[in-house]
């Protein structure tokens, strides 16, 4: 990957993307603080929640499963044949 196509995937250079993410991450540090969440309490809330999916059994995702697919075998051929179409037009913006 060239630097150009890694800039363009990050969304600027490597050191001012981490110097937003750091001070975004203050800032929102700051206001979870003032809320009295700490990050303790989030890894405990993902675990709890990974572990209530894991028990609701294989039957359930199976479940969950069987109905995205079931919508998907639509949904993705819709969305491929709107882009491709989207792609044959000449926007007049650009």
């Amino acid at each position: 990957m060239n630097q150009l196509s890694l800039n363009r995937f990050l969304g600027g250079t490597p050191a001012s993307v981490l110097a937003r993410l750091v001070v975004m991450s203050f800032i929102l540090g700051i206001v979870l603080s003032a809320f009295g969440v700490s990050p303790f309490d989030i890894v405990s809330g993902l675990r709890d929640l990974a572990a209530r999916i894991y028990n609701l059994g294989f039957g359930t995702v199976e479940w969950v499963l069987r109905y995205f697919l079931l919508g998907a075998v639509i949904v993705f051929p819709v969305w491929l044949i709107a882009r491709l179409l989207k792609m044959g037009r000449r926007d007049p913006e650009f």
